[in-house]
């Protein structure tokens, strides 16, 4: 039969509860010798049980040491009988011995189940959209969406730390320990167990303790590469191993009284601050435009994780870790802003000195487009951002500004870029292709709604102008020399064979010929070796040349021909059949080196 002296109450087992002192309705208070002999009857079993030690029964053992409990107190109150003094120190002995040995239970319980965990079976608690699968084919076809998307219905599956079936025995070895005054010595001992398997799980995953140094001196591939794991890790780390430590040490240390919030912040500090100062040492490094986008995943994680760190670290001894990840999640958003800032920046004042000889899209073009419709995956994460610092306007608006003052920054430096070319030509023909470029990209991404139909119709008319500009100043020439208008007449040595019904003569007539054939075929030595990447541009672009160039070149020839055509070599001047020149005309801006053209025109 179980003593009625015990003093704990454990809901997590069958053990009777027990008054904290005999009272007037107790056994002993009732029945005075008869309770005495009893005691005495229970103190010999407790003992044997107390110097076997706890490890083969632990149960038996906190059930002993809670019997002698009963005894002590009981002889400490009752110190008339004449045995008392001597019983009451072989009991406290015993308790004292049993203390002891109940400390290196605890250690040897804490180290034998404070193992650290293998990176395989954090990984199988992920969501299946984070894990690190080879084989997870489906994802990758959804590897295009943003993160944040795939995160919305992302369920995380807290990993076994420690067995259920030994949390109880270890919150009665606490109990144990505090009732016994040595409290140190079992918070010591769940700091220093916990704590190194957190740490070592952490460093089996991949966690590295780096300065600012470290991230300052990296190479950008690899500095992106551990930004990536960070992030990674970061989940890791509050979703399943902080949030079951926590659990853990609030089931060590329930009931009575314990300081578990002091514990676990102790036991957790140094692996926390190894994964915050990573995430420091970024956003305090070096700024550049290609850092954007992580600082923005980085924020967007610290943002994602907010309420777990809230719950996790709750109560004032975990304040400071806290108040250490808002200050991160703060910084991240001031970096990245003014990371957003230079860019813009850098952008319009980009002075790279080259110019692409053919008229194509500036590299500088596609990298910031690229770059604004990579930024439009974030738009959630960007409002966020402009929420930390902008008060009282509209984010869909800042996004907005911001994305037009970008896009007004490269025309700008478009602009200047196009003034480097020494053929007027050229310049709008540069123009024309990277401003379209800037359209059909916007028509084409969620730039669309923030910048709006009237960007897109300003800039359609720009691309148009330049197209103009081109037509007039590229072939101002060629239609020249088309043209009798100011042509002289007959000169004083002129026949009227020599002249035709508009009183031109065949000299003239001649050298307008050649004038047509020599710019004609310049252009097409220079203008095939240019560029249209787009089909539907480059194909607009010619047809608006033949409309102008082929109605001219066959009005001139049926007016004029008959000047050269009865002559000795008609090939020398009518070099091309107008069909020829529509031909060669779909040579033009395909990026490739043509021979001369071949002179198939017959008369």
């Amino acid at each position: 039969m179980r003593s009625g002296w015990r003093t704990r109450t454990s809901t997590r087992r069958s053990r009777p509860a027990k008054p904290s002192s005999p009272s007037s309705t107790s056994p002993v208070g009732c029945l005075g010798l008869k309770a005495l002999l009893l005691l005495l009857d229970l103190e010999d079993p407790a003992e044997a049980t107390i110097l076997r030690g706890p490890h083969e029964d632990l149960e038996s053992y906190l059930e002993a040491v809670d019997t002698l409990k009963g005894i002590s107190r009981f002889f400490s109150s009752n110190k008339n009988f004449r045995s008392s003094e001597g019983i009451l120190n072989h009991v406290n002995g015993l308790l004292a011995k049993s203390s002891l040995k109940i400390e290196e239970e605890f250690k040897q319980l804490m180290g034998t189940y404070s193992k650290p965990i293998e990176p395989d079976r954090l990984f199988d608690c992920l969501p299946k959209s984070l894990r690190p699968s080879k084989d997870d084919e489906d994802e990758n076809a959804n590897q295009s969406d943003h993160p944040s998307k795939r995160l919305e219905t992302a369920v995380y599956k807290t990993p076994t730390l420690v067995p259920p079936r030994i949390l109880p025995l270890m919150n009665d070895i606490a109990q144990q320990l505090v009732q016994a005054g040595n409290q140190q010595s079992c918070y010591k001992i769940y700091r220093e167990s916990r704590g190194s398997a957190l740490e070592s799980s952490l460093r089996k995953l991949g966690v590295e303790k780096l300065t600012k140094d470290d991230v300052q001196k990296m190479q950008w591939e690899a500095l992106e590469a551990k930004i990536g794991n960070w992030i990674q890790f970061m989940r890791i780390a509050v979703k399943l191993l902080l949030a079951g430590e926590r659990k853990i040490c609030d089931q060590i240390f329930e009931g009575g009284n314990f300081n578990k919030d002091q514990c676990f912040a102790e036991m957790a500090t140094n692996s926390v601050v190894t994964l915050l100062s990573f995430g420091d040492a970024v956003a305090k490094s070096k700024r550049s435009p290609e850092k954007l986008f992580v600082l923005l995943d980085m924020y967007e994680v610290m943002r994602e994780l907010q309420p777990e760190i809230e719950v996790v670290f709750e109560g004032k001894a975990c304040s400071e870790m806290r108040e250490t990840a808002l200050g991160l999640t703060k910084r991240l958003a001031q970096t990245a802003q003014e990371t957003f800032a230079d860019f813009e920046e850098a952008v319009e004042k980009d002075a790279s000195k080259t110019i692409v000889q053919d008229g194509t899209v500036h590299p500088l073009t596609s990298y910031v487009i690229n770059y604004v419709k990579f930024l439009f995956d974030y738009q959630s994460t960007l409002k966020l951002l402009f929420q930390e610092f902008e008060t009282g306007s509209e984010t869909e608006s800042q996004l907005a500004v911001v994305t037009t003052r970008i896009m007004q920054a490269l025309q700008n430096n478009l602009d200047g870029k196009s003034k480097q070319y020494k053929d007027p030509a050229l310049t709008h023909l540069f123009l024309m292709n990277n401003v379209h470029y800037m359209v059909r990209s916007v028509r084409r991404s969620e730039a669309k709604d923030i910048l709006g139909d009237d960007w897109i119709q300003r800039h359609r008319r720009i691309v148009q102008q330049n197209a103009n500009q081109y037509k007039r100043v590229a072939w101002a020439k060629v239609l020249q020399a088309l043209s009798v208008q100011g042509a002289p007449g007959s000169t004083g040595s002129s026949t009227p064979a020599d002249l035709n019904s508009s009183g031109v003569s065949r000299a003239v007539i001649k050298e307008r010929f050649k004038a047509f054939n020599t710019q004609f075929e310049e252009l097409h030595a220079k203008q095939s070796l240019w560029i249209v990447p787009d089909q539907e541009l480059r194909e607009s672009l010619r047809l608006a040349i033949a409309e102008v160039l082929l109605p001219a070149y066959r009005s001139f020839i049926k007016r004029f021909g008959n000047l050269v055509g009865s002559g000795k070599n008609p090939l020398k001047y009518i070099r091309y059949s107008p069909e020829l020149v529509d031909k060669l005309l779909n040579e033009f801006f395909e990026g490739q080196q043509y021979g001369e053209p071949k002179h198939q025109h017959r008369l």
